[in-house]
């Protein structure tokens, strides 16, 4: 397989507050995000040739095809495409764009994420699947299944994940743009309510607003726009079932989509798990995050709790996970999240992260996994050696 390894760089990023956007429409957002990322990168909106919008709902105000990013931004006569791949929305639309740089089809891409989960008519995720079994089901009722299995498998308690949400409101409550910029306690996370056993209030991530952006061009290219540009690495996207419950193989302790996406975005880049000095990971419920870093090969099956419980997920530990404050702290506007992540990993690698930046960091991932653990993408960004 032919990899785009530091043929694709990053020239600028943006990304608005996330929280309770009442007051802001889906074009506003768009907007927001993308004009941040202009002048992050120093360019003016014509030198983009192409653009990739992700959004997982649309609805009245947009998201549901190209013009949602075309008729704000004022992109005409150029490709603009809308990618839809449930959590894992605005990674895949980042990769798209990525393969689009390396192909050579276009030398300068506009991505966005952008979502409106607030105010619309309809309340909750819409679920899929079986026409009977997908009836009633919801995404932290799914998720706390694999959470269950987990905790009985390797003897955990509802404490470890109370320190994982710890962890990441430690994080947001620094950065200025995430939705709950709040500390917690675990006696508070494990007093919350309880929504779908053994998660409580605050082992969920929040149901949030958001947009952020990207824009990618030819690596040599990118010092005409800015001096220090991050390198695209690798980015992979791995499917699964989407009904792994009719799987009797499948043993609900981690997800095979991660662990493939994994796989492939180490081998484009040409290095392991160890090498990577921070990841923003897809913590939509604080076991998630454990799961996760088991799947993608940072720790063996069943370590990641140990992990969290010996504190080498936080700032200034081993590896850092999700400095930003996570899916958990920063919310989680489906389509925007990844291209949040890529923002977040952009400016970590520029040392612009102030009391939340992790030291040194010079190789760094981003992770969605989406539906019932059906769908990954993992992107590795690097410094220019």
């Amino acid at each position: 397989m032919k990899s785009i390894r530091d043929q694709v760089a990053v020239i600028g990023v943006g990304c608005t507050k996330f929280g309770d956007l009442y007051d802001k429409t889906y074009e506003d957002q768009v907007c927001e995000a993308a004009f941040a990322a202009y002048d992050d990168a120093g360019i003016d909106p014509e030198v983009i040739d192409a653009a990739y919008v992700g959004t997982y709902i649309p609805h009245a105000q947009g998201g549901k095809a190209g013009i949602s990013l075309a008729d704000p931004l004022r992109l005409y006569g150029r490709p603009v495409t809308r990618v839809e791949n449930f959590c894992a929305t605005g990674t895949d639309a980042f990769r798209n764009a990525c393969l689009a740089v390396a192909s050579g089809q276009h030398e300068v891409v506009l991505v966005v994420g952008a979502e409106k989960l607030k105010d619309r008519p309809g309340r909750g995720i819409p679920r899929v699947g079986h026409q009977l079994l997908a009836k009633g089901n919801s995404a932290p009722g799914l998720f706390a299944l694999a959470a269950n299995r987990y905790m009985h498998t390797f003897g955990v308690g509802r404490e470890t994940l109370a320190r994982v949400a710890v962890k990441n409101h430690w994080n947001g409550a620094r950065n200025p743009l995430a939705h709950m910029q709040v500390e917690v306690t675990v006696e508070k996370v494990l007093a919350a309510p309880m929504i779908a056993s053994p998660f409580g209030l605050f082992d969920c991530c929040p149901t949030t607003d958001g947009g952020a952006a990207a824009i990618v061009c030819r690596a040599e290219r990118a010092h005409e726009f800015r001096k220090d540009p991050v390198l695209v690495k690798g980015a992979a996207l791995a499917v699964a079932t989407g009904r792994p419950y009719f799987d009797p193989t499948f043993d609900y302790l981690g997800f095979r989509s991660t662990q493939a996406a994994a796989r492939a975005a180490f081998a484009q880049a040409g290095v392991t798990p160890g090498d990577i000095d921070l990841a923003e990971v897809h913590d939509c419920f604080t076991w998630t995050e454990i799961s996760n870093i088991e799947d993608i090969g940072f720790c063996a099956k069943g370590e990641g709790w140990k992990w969290v419980e010996e504190g080498r997920t936080r700032i200034g530990g081993q590896l850092p996970i999700n400095p930003s404050g996570g899916l958990k702290s920063f919310g989680h506007p489906i389509g925007a999240s990844g291209v949040r992540m890529i923002y977040e990993c952009v400016r970590q690698l520029r040392g612009q992260c102030g009391e939340r930046q992790v030291q040194g960091a010079e190789l760094v991932l981003a992770h969605n996994v989406g539906g019932p653990g059906a769908v990954s993408c993992v992107v590795i960004l690097g410094l220019p050696a």
